[in-house]
């Protein structure tokens, strides 16, 4: 049962997925730990230490029943998280409570533990995303052929299309995509490198063996699933790598929020609208309002992500020589609602995609208000080819325009520029003629094209990697 007394923070209720917020459980951070202690004795036993087969299998045989009760009430005596858990591992363990944590240090088991935590993350936030490109594709290709007005500093620019829009989302995700890619291809353990980095603990343990202090580092990368280590480092890893990995969540949510402005553009200018469901509730005073209430959340979750990723640049930038405990309350506020607002942020995307709603007449009705204007050059060209002066032509058009516009902006009258060219003999251009200029297809350019190659040849490759994606859903809470 819910405590509602006390605070409970909204990424838990109401933001980020289960599956994001077990990934920075203490369930899933101890039930690690003991995995990494299990891996250090068997690296030790393989390089010669006295660890039998016995002590091994004790420590297995309770690697997940952990009995926090006891581990809480010894760090309240000891006031030290890890050695509390040393302690009541060892409880469980009594033959080989001894060589558990043995020559290690605190970092040994956070930091690796945090590493893999954002590894396991970075995997999810990927999935997600690649969900997201599937439903972008489906909707561009729905739509590449769909011209719509374009927009260059939000002012009515050459048209577009629907789909070659959802197109631009999608390269900006999938940029996204590239740079997870990236850090999980190279990504490293810390290892196990004593107190300060230089592995003395081990030289003690291993009789000063450079040779056996050496190889236990990539023994014990290779019992959990990994290919490589930091070369160097202090106590910690660098915490620089806490910022790169920050600088991927920060581009989903940039990434996000833009796909959030223009979403809820779209919907005021009623183009197109995110999902909005029966009985859904846009307002509590105006009962006849659709608000893009997921659209802003999405962007509410993306600014605090932009915000928060300067945590990790402050703590990297401050550390002192090896290390400093500085780090340790921030890293695991900032990093951890990081990963579980790119997981919200996701979900959003993903909801949305799943049910954008087009309105195809609003679309076109809005397109050929700015039509005529556009349409101008190429009505002057035809008219050049029928034997105009193209100077006086130009110069028709443009007293013709700005009386159009002047119409259009100072009486609020239908935009008939179309209508006072059709009636200038200079043009000497039938409605057919005018009809066959005024085909919105015509002013698309390549947008059509441009959507069918750049899913074909840029996300079609991502989506095959992605089986999963088709069993992956977002259902959001309010």
């Amino acid at each position: 049962m819910s405590d509602n007394t006390i605070f409970q923070s909204p990424f838990s209720a109401r933001y980020a997925s289960k599956e994001m917020q077990h990934l920075f459980s203490n369930e899933k951070k101890f039930r690690t730990w003991r995995k990494l202690w299990i891996a250090l004795a068997e690296a030790e036993q393989e390089l010669g230490l006295d660890i039998t087969d016995e002590q091994i299998q004790e420590l297995k045989d309770h690697a997940d029943d952990i009995n926090y009760e006891e581990a809480k009430a010894r760090e309240a005596i000891v006031r030290h998280d890890v050695m509390s858990h040393v302690y009541t591992y060892g409880l469980q363990c009594p033959n080989a409570k001894g060589i558990i944590h043995l020559g290690a240090t605190s970092c040994y088991v956070g930091d690796n533990t945090d590493l893999i935590i954002m590894h396991e993350g970075l995997e999810l936030l990927q999935s997600k995303i690649a969900a997201v490109l599937a439903n972008l594709k489906k909707f561009a290709l729905e739509y590449k052929d769909m011209p719509c007005l374009a927009f260059t500093h939000f002012q009515p620019a050459q048209p577009t299309t629907v789909g070659k829009r959802a197109a631009l989302w999608a390269q900006d995700l999938m940029m996204d995509y590239d740079e997870i890619q990236h850090l999980l291809d190279n990504k490293k353990l810390l290892g196990q490198k004593g107190t300060t980095g230089t592995q003395a603990s081990f030289m003690e343990l291993f009789d000063n063996d450079e040779d056996k202090a050496r190889q236990i580092d990539g023994l014990i990368c290779k019992k959990m699933g990994y290919d490589d280590y930091f070369a160097v480092s202090g106590q910690t890893y660098s915490r620089k790598y806490d910022s790169q990995v920050m600088n991927v969540l920060l581009g989903i949510a940039q990434s996000a929020h833009k796909f959030s402005n223009d979403i809820r553009l779209l919907q005021h200018k009623k183009e197109m609208e995110e999902p909005f469901e029966k009985g859904q509730i846009g307002s509590s005073a105006m009962a006849y309002k659709r608000n893009p209430m997921r659209s802003e959340r999405m962007a509410a979750l993306a600014n605090y992500l932009i915000a928060d990723s300067i945590n990790p640049a402050i703590t990297a930038s401050t550390q002192w020589f090896e290390r400093t405990l500085d780090d340790s309350a921030n890293k695991r506020i900032a990093m951890a609602e990081a990963f579980l607002a790119a997981d919200g942020i996701l979900d959003l995307y993903l909801n949305i995609t799943d049910g954008l709603v087009v309105y195809p007449k609003v679309v076109e009705a809005d397109l050929r208000k700015e039509l005529p204007f556009m349409a101008t050059e190429n009505i002057m060209m035809d008219a050049v080819k029928a034997g105009g002066d193209r100077q006086e032509l130009h110069e028709a058009i443009r007293e013709h325009s700005m009386e159009a516009g002047r119409q259009v902006k100072m009486e609020g009258k239908e935009n008939d520029l179309l209508e006072r060219i059709k009636n200038d003999p200079r043009f000497n251009i039938t409605d057919e003629q005018l009809e066959t200029i005024l085909d919105p297809s015509r002013y698309v350019g390549r947008a059509p094209a441009q959507t069918e190659e750049f899913f074909a040849e840029y996300i079609d490759p991502i989506l095959a990697k992605h089986p999963e994606t088709k069993n992956i859903h977002a259902a959001i809470n309010v």
